[in-house]
Formats: structure tokens, sequence, C-alpha cells
């Protein structure tokens, strides 16, 4: 007997993670290992709720989706990523994927979709919903594709300020590694400064909402 597919659900409301449970375990090949807040919670619960797909939001306190998503891909690369959000901006889409997200579904879709998305990422392929299909490719010069996921989203903490010491802390990485990943930015943006870094983010909508989907 096949076994069920094992979630965890990602969601600082917990009204809204809730209701999300109580849709998918209808599918008697999806069963629920856990509910949490934030993106540090996935990664303090990884290991325990050994989950193979992850139903993340992207917008959340302390750490938000994307990070989680990376790091969550760091430790466990096996483990399928489904961002499951309000935002149908294609930025946020495409920017998701970039960062390893296997799929993108928005909340408002058809309950039994998201059952489906579940289903089809732990195949293995990458699912959109109707209103995220738009995004599979960013725009030239929207999200800049030289960049790594992890390198947008330093990128992203740079251009709104952060040091390189606040950014380690908030990544949860050390201040030398962070210190690196600036210095690969600046070269393959063939950028000098911090200032230019900023100047860089605005004029490709890196900052377009400040502190989106991270």
């Amino acid at each position: 007997m096949t076994q069920p597919i094992r979630v965890l659900i990602v969601d600082d409301h917990p009204m809204v993670a809730q209701g999300i449970q109580s849709v998918i375990e209808d599918n008697a090949g999806i069963t629920v290992v856990g509910t949490v807040g934030n993106g540090r919670a996935v990664l303090e619960q990884l290991d325990t709720l050994d989950p193979d797909v992850i139903l993340m939001d992207l917008n959340m306190p302390e750490m938000g989706g994307l990070t989680a998503t990376e790091l969550v891909l760091e430790r466990r690369p096996g483990t399928r990523i489904l961002i499951l959000s309000m935002h149908d901006n294609p930025e946020y889409i495409a920017s998701a994927l970039s960062h390893g997200a296997m799929g993108y579904v928005l909340k408002d879709v058809p309950t039994d979709e998201i059952a489906e998305a579940i289903e089809t990422v732990m195949r293995g392929e990458r699912y959109l919903c109707t209103g995220a299909e738009g995004a599979i490719a960013p725009k030239s010069g929207d999200v800049p594709g030289a960049l790594t996921g992890r390198e947008q989203t330093i990128l992203l903490q740079l251009a709104q300020g952060l040091s390189n010491k606040e950014v380690a802390l908030a990544l949860d990485i050390s201040v030398r590694t962070v210190e690196t990943h600036r210095k690969n930015i600046k070269r393959k943006l063939g950028i000098s400064s911090t200032a230019g870094l900023t100047r860089y983010a605005l004029e490709h909508g890196v900052l377009q909402g400040t502190g989106n989907p991270l």
C-alpha cells in the first residue's frame, strides 16, 4: 500500500492553516504532519516532522517563505516546496521558482486543486495554478537572472540597508559567507558600491513592495 504524502503547512494565520488542513485531509493519500507559523519554526521541526511536501506561505514573521525554502532545500534537497500565497504578482511567482519551489498556488483556488498540486510536486513535476502560469519565466530585467536565489535574497536585504552582520543573523549564516555573496553579486552585476546595489534593486523591481516575499 502506498504511503500517504506527508505535508507540513506553514502559515502565520492559524485559521488559514486549519482551513487548509481540513480541506487536504479529505484526500486519503495526504496526511498533515503539522502546522507552523513561520520559516524559522520549519527549520526547527523539519527533521522531527519529516514532511514530503511543505505548503509554504510567503510573508511571515521572523523568517519568510523564500528564505525558508532555500534553507530547507540546503538541508533536505528532496523536500518539495509548494508556495501557497495570496499574491499573484508575476515577480513573486518567478522569485519563488528561482528559490527552488516546485509550484505556486493561490489561496483562492478551488479546494481540490491544492490536493492536485501536492500530488503533482510529489511526483517531481512543477505545478502552477491558472493565475500563476504566466510567470514560468520572468520578464527580462524583472529578476536578476545571473544571480542565484540566495544571492537575490541577500541583494534584497543589502538594498534595504542591512549590514553584513544583520543579514548573517537574519539568514543564520556567517558574516564571512555574506561577504562572499556580496562580492559575487557585485562581480556578476558589475557594481562596485552598496548605493549601486540599491539602485539596481530599485530599477529591476527587487525592492517592489519592500519586505515582500522574504
